[in-house]
């Protein structure tokens, strides 16, 4: 059971439900009245498990194409290790796809009510969804081995996540929800090219090309930077649209603590260093989205008590 829980990748989980949380909280300052707990906490859970379907999914592919081998930095794999066998992780992937579905499905038809054209296309969106977690390092030619993982992660951890939650809760849509939902897919983004830092010398090796492999670790670093610099700023754009100051001040209190946590980041960190940045990362990410949350909920309540 232990191994289980390991290959689940516990400390990913968090950045599945910051984009839920982020469109659910939107969703919840469009039109309180008729929020739908039950479809948010039900997001939350389809979330959960595209995550972990994908953590399972990464964790098979990886071994299958070399890349998890004796010279990776980082947490033992479940494959790799022997802990998991290569044949009761694909069973786990079927399974998991399976009660996935069962999950999406459910969520769709608790939001709309009926199998209408939006109903198809969100399912198609949830299809998609479960392809993007299997094919990143999975099968042949996966898209994570041709630089295209952070692009991926940025659509559909942020965009689809955070802007998918707020459609399914208000079945409306805004282009300013956009600037929070990029600010969860860069924090989203931020975790994979920090991972791809920490593993650049075996992937090189190994084959696996991905964007520090083709910039180089400097450039990687560089790039690093304007990925985490991004949330803020979307924030930032965010409150001032919507007039909202509680969110703008909360902003600039995360962008003093990311500043340092992610210190270590501008002294050409070590490999270790990029490793422990990786759990930080995703629960910044998390408190990121704690303190969008309460500053939309605060400017909500005091215009209600105006």
């Amino acid at each position: 059971m232990t191994s289980w829980i390991s290959a689940m990748r516990l400390r990913t989980l968090p950045l599945s439900i910051a984009g839920i949380i982020t469109g659910g909280v939107m969703g919840y300052q469009y039109n309180a009245e008729q929020f739908e707990t039950r479809v948010f906490i039900l997001a939350i859970v389809t979330a959960l498990l595209l995550q972990i379907l994908s953590n399972f999914a990464n964790d098979y592919g990886d071994f299958e194409n070399g890349a998890d081998n004796a010279h990776r930095v980082g947490p033992k794999r479940a494959v790799q290790s022997g802990a998991i066998s290569a044949k009761e992780m694909k069973m786990a992937i079927i399974i998991t796809i399976i009660i996935t579905l069962g999950s999406g499905i459910t969520l769709l038809y608790m939001a709309f009510k009926d199998f209408d054209l939006k109903f198809i296309i969100y399912f198609l969106i949830g299809i998609a969804s479960i392809a993007a977690a299997i094919k990143y390092t999975m099968g042949k030619n996966p898209y994570g081995y041709r630089g295209l993982g952070d692009l991926f992660v940025f659509l559909f951890f942020g965009l689809v996540s955070s802007s998918g939650t707020y459609f399914l809760l208000t079945h409306d849509f805004s282009f300013e929800v956009l600037l929070p939902s990029i600010s969860i897919g860069a924090w989203s983004t931020a975790v994979l090219n920090l991972n791809n830092l920490r593993d650049i010398e075996n992937d090189k090796a190994t084959s696996k090309i991905t964007i520090p492999v083709q910039l180089g670790r400097e450039k990687g670093l560089k790039y690093h930077y304007i990925i985490i610099l991004t949330p803020f700023l979307c924030n930032m754009m965010y409150a001032l649209i919507m007039n909202n100051y509680h969110l703008l001040a909360l902003t600039l209190l995360s962008m003093l603590l990311g500043g340092l946590i992610f210190k270590p980041l501008f002294k050409n960190p070590d490999t270790a260093t990029l490793d422990k940045l990786l759990k930080k990362t995703a629960l910044f990410t998390l408190l990121f989205t704690m303190l969008f949350a309460t500053g939309i909920l605060l400017h909500h309540f005091v215009l209600l008590g105006e």
